[in-house]
């Protein structure tokens, strides 16, 4: 997740000579005109900026929906809106990411545009592990659940997320990255090697310990489905329907991050740009799926999105039963 950070700023390394034309940062004119050549966009970083456009978009939607509508404060609220937040942060960072580049391409603004990727995206995935707990939680202690005890547990998890997550993002600053040693590069200047493996097998971690929850929400929900007789055969719809759901779930969070993962791994600055980049968007199109399957698909936030849009609801929507899926 890391090495989203400033992957771009290795592009110009890519031959001997820069594909912009831009002064180097120690001069004060800001353009050669003696030898000015036509700037070379590449269309990995347009495609990059594209995302992060449509990521911001979609999850300012959400952070809207969330900050006007005084009934979604719940505990699920909470998280999702900090899910939301960080990736429209991720997503601020990578238009930032694409000026930086071919406008601002400097020292200082390379270590602050990978801080806050590294930030942002970290945050993402944190966020999706709280989310996880939140619900396995909602399950195994369903009866105390909705308590002041657990909106408490809620904030000091969100607050501890973002610390971690902004004390990562301050570490190439502080003199944790690889512009004074390139041979030490991970696959993102200016990340190293020895950081990106950490974030990477950080992740891995994180992955396994979100398969482990699912699967004791899956089992907690089929054990209610057998409790109750009356209603069986809806509850076996139903759970069926929410393990498709969390299948589906787990299914794309590891199509779009285990590459990234595994290649930050086992390549290093040596390998050719070309699989960073391929890698690289996959993993920032989890943040254009994330408002799809925690925010949109919420019949709550559904209910305020209808009401924003044209001050009224569905007649059938009230009337639709919840299931597992719905969390």
């Amino acid at each position: 997740m890391a090495a989203m950070s400033n992957q771009l700023q290795n592009t110009s390394s890519l031959n001997s000579v820069g594909v912009w034309n831009f002064q180097d940062a120690r001069n004060s004119s800001p353009v050669h005109t003696a030898d000015l050549q036509p700037l070379t966009v590449s269309p990995w970083d347009i495609a990059l900026c594209v995302t992060g456009t449509l990521i911001s978009c979609e999850n300012a939607i959400v952070i809207a929906i969330l900050f006007y509508t005084p009934t979604l404060r719940a505990p699920m609220f909470v998280l999702i809106g900090s899910l939301a937040f960080a990736d429209l942060l991720a997503g601020l960072g990578l238009i930032l990411n694409f000026i930086f580049i071919y406008m601002f391409n400097t020292e200082f603004v390379t270590l602050v545009s990978v801080g806050l990727l590294i930030a942002a995206f970290s945050a993402s995935v944190l966020n999706i592990l709280a989310i996880t707990v939140d619900r396995y939680l909602s399950l195994y202690n369903a009866l105390t659940y909705n308590t002041e005890r657990t909106m408490t547990f809620t904030y000091v998890m969100v607050v501890f997320i973002w610390l971690v997550c902004i004390t990562l993002g301050l570490l190439p600053v502080l003199g944790w990255n690889c512009l004074q040693d390139e041979a030490h590069c991970s696959i993102c200047r200016p990340v190293t090697k020895n950081n990106a493996v950490v974030l990477a097998v950080t992740f891995l971690l994180v992955f396994a310990l979100m398969m482990q929850l699912y699967l004791q929400i899956c089992k907690i929900a089929f054990r209610h489905a057998q409790q109750i007789a009356v209603q069986h055969q809806f509850m076996a719809i139903s759970t069926t329907k929410g393990v498709s759901t969390l299948s589906a779930i787990l299914c794309t969070f590891a199509a779009c991050w285990m590459p990234f993962a595994m290649y930050s791994i086992v390549a290093d600055s040596s390998y050719p740009m070309i699989y960073t980049y391929a890698t690289v968007l996959p993993a920032t199109c989890n943040s254009v799926i994330n408002p799809i399957i925690y925010a949109f698909r919420n019949p709550d936030i559904q209910k305020s999105l209808w009401l924003a849009c044209c001050g009224c609801v569905p007649a059938n929507f009230s009337q639709r039963p919840r299931t597992s899926s719905d969390v």
